[in-house]
């Protein structure tokens, strides 16, 4: 049954104060019976002190969870009004591409995975498309030398965005709402504006200096030339009409219409390929997820152009030979065996994967149990492998700075999706008077085998650059069954590290019993085979355990937290649901009903 009227975001117009309050109250809901125990949290890791009391939201009925804590309300309310975790979902991701313009867009594109009530499993590739005029070389000289920033800072940098077709087609299959309704919400917060938390203040800070050099970006996202500030009104009312074509005229309007045309005239001025001809051929695809077992929980996930999904599953088919609950978080012993299966895995991942449009993609045997035996064979108990040793290629990677939001129904639907537009702000150009931030994802492709990208890999031809070709990518929007009901939601930003914190939000809850907000806050680790070296949360490893791995050979770089996930968990036996919005993210927020 569809739904007819206008939404309108009671916090739209909120003090400040009052969104403050609101993101407290909803962080101190009562604990849950999922505790975690004391041989899995092992106390004596410095780790322990600053999350091992964290507490998810809790709710009966439903539950969002996004980095956005309006776009989280948007979400919400579309849920009560009768609405499915689909309508939702789309709801949350036009949402932020006003009230999270970093990362949530309409300029950028992303992947969708799904669960529905009904048992079925669908996965929905919104990734954007190389324009048709690129080619291998686009990001060489003359002399076959990569130029630095062409692939990241220029209009050549940008793909043909997805999001769009990909929100609307999944509305348009499997929602019940019209999107005239569910987009309303983001067309009022960018109409109206939205006050600014010191969260999202925090994320405009890093390229304020960016949008000065561009006379219509700091229009919008500077106060007068200046920064914005906590407490400020941001108004985006050109994105606000943009929202409204498409409200109007749906799919069509945008692929089809003005702002395909801006987009193309822009480019062309500045020295880009994209046409109106990329935006009208552009298409989404649905398929099936990657699917395995994991000690008596069914995942689901991204199949490529994702590499997520295929080497989230190869590397819990490997660790699922090891006692991870007998050995405990953050023990030496179960670092090391995850780390050494995380090297093998992303070594398969970088060698094999790509756009299945263009590159056969071996998933069945990556993640089959023959091959997880394989590589357990050739872990050593006690002495790190060095990734010299590990045969394979480097895989692509993409911008930290992705988004994720994790929805879960009434009727046990549920909805994992995380999208993007590469490096915060993408491009940091917006295209004449339509709004929005465009993405540089090209810069995901391989500009040239054997060369570094912008993050120092080395990417392999399976990820070269083709006309219409989606880029690799390591999203990874993930749901966990229980005897084919939902039992969690899961996902994260993060570029390469996506992959490894998915796989410790899963082993968090289902080897160390943890609740959900303990296993989205837990300090993480991460090994990605080249360069070879542990990155690693500076409260992860206690001093002796960390020299006890570096004497079995491991390399260790600390890092600050990394990743955002908004993850979900439902209690098999309550139904209860559990929130945890990650705290890298303190404009995010874990609400339900």
């Amino acid at each position: 049954m569809r739904h007819a009227g206008t939404f309108l975001t009671p916090l739209v117009l909120a003090p400040l104060a009052l969104l403050v309050a609101g993101c407290a109250t909803q962080r101190v809901a009562p604990p849950p019976e999922h505790a975690i125990s004391e041989r899995a949290l092992d106390t004596s890791s410095a780790a322990a002190v600053d999350w091992r009391q964290s507490k998810p939201v809790t709710a009966p009925h439903a539950m969002v969870v996004s980095a956005q804590h309006l776009a989280t309300e948007v979400g919400v309310e579309i849920l009560k009004r009768g609405g499915n975790a689909i309508d939702a979902a789309v709801a949350v991701g036009y949402a932020e591409a006003v009230v999270h313009p970093c990362c949530g867009n309409i300029g950028g594109g992303g992947f969708m995975t799904i669960h529905l009530a009904s048992g079925e499993n669908l996965f929905l590739d919104f990734r954007e498309k190389a324009p048709l005029k690129a080619t291998a070389t686009i990001f060489q000289d003359e002399s076959g030398n990569v130029v630095k920033g062409r692939s990241t800072g220029t209009w050549l940098g940008i793909g043909t965005p997805g999001t769009v077709m990909g929100l609307n087609e999944a509305l348009k299959r499997y929602g019940t709402m019209p999107l005239a309704e569910v987009i309303a919400p983001a067309i009022e917060l960018a109409e109206k504006g939205y006050v600014l938390l010191p969260g999202d203040v925090k994320i405009l800070d890093n390229r304020t200096k960016d949008f000065a050099t561009e006379p219509n970006v700091a229009a919008i996202f500077l106060n007068d030339g200046r920064p914005f500030v906590a407490g400020e009104r941001l108004v985006q009312r050109q994105l606000g009409a943009t929202l409204r074509t498409i409200a109007e005229g749906g799919t069509d309007a945008f692929y089809r219409g003005e702002p395909a045309a801006a987009v193309a005239a822009a480019s062309a001025a500045g020295g880009g390929l994209l046409t109106t001809d990329d935006f009208a051929k552009y298409t989404v695809r649905w398929d099936k997820p990657v699917l395995c077992d994991y000690r008596g929980y069914t995942v689901v996930s991204a199949p490529p152009s994702s590499s997520g999904g295929t080497t989230l599953c190869e590397i819990l088919q490997t660790i699922e030979g090891y006692p991870l609950s007998k050995w405990g978080y953050a023990s030496v012993e179960g670092t090391h065996h995850i780390v050494e299966a995380e090297r093998r895995a992303y070594a398969d991942r970088n060698t094999d994967l790509g756009d299945p449009a263009f590159v056969r993609n071996p998933v069945a045997k990556l993640i089959s149990e023959e091959h997880a035996e394989k590589l357990r064979a050739s872990i050593l108990p006690n002495r790190a492998t060095p990734s010299s040793e590990i045969k394979g290629g480097v895989s692509a990677d993409e911008g930290t700075n992705t988004t994720h939001y994790s929805v879960v129904d009434k009727d046990g639907n549920a909805v994992a999706v995380t999208y993007t537009i590469n490096y915060l702000f993408g491009v940091g150009k917006i295209a004449g008077d339509t709004g929005f931030f465009l993405n540089n994802e090209m810069d995901d492709f391989t500009s040239k085998p054997g060369v570094p990208n912008s993050f120092g890999l080395v990417q392999g031809a399976a990820n070269a650059v083709a006309p219409g070709k989606r880029p690799l990518s390591s999203m990874t929007p993930t749901i966990l069954l229980k005897n084919g009901k939902v039992f969690m939601v899961t996902g994260s930003p993060g570029g390469s590290t996506i992959i490894t914190t998915v796989l410790q939000s899963i082993i968090n809850v289902v080897d160390f019993g943890m609740n959900m907000q303990q296993a989205v806050d837990a300090p993480r680790f991460h090994h990605q085979w080249l360069p070879d070296v542990v990155m690693i949360d500076p409260q992860y490893l206690t001093p002796e355990k960390r020299a006890a791995l570096e004497a079995m050979g491991h390399s260790f770089r600390e890092s600050g937290p990394w990743g955002a996930d908004e993850a979900i968990l439902v209690d098999p036996v309550t139904g209860e649901r559990q929130g945890a919005n990650d705290r890298s993210r303190p404009a995010g927020l874990a609400k339900g009903y």
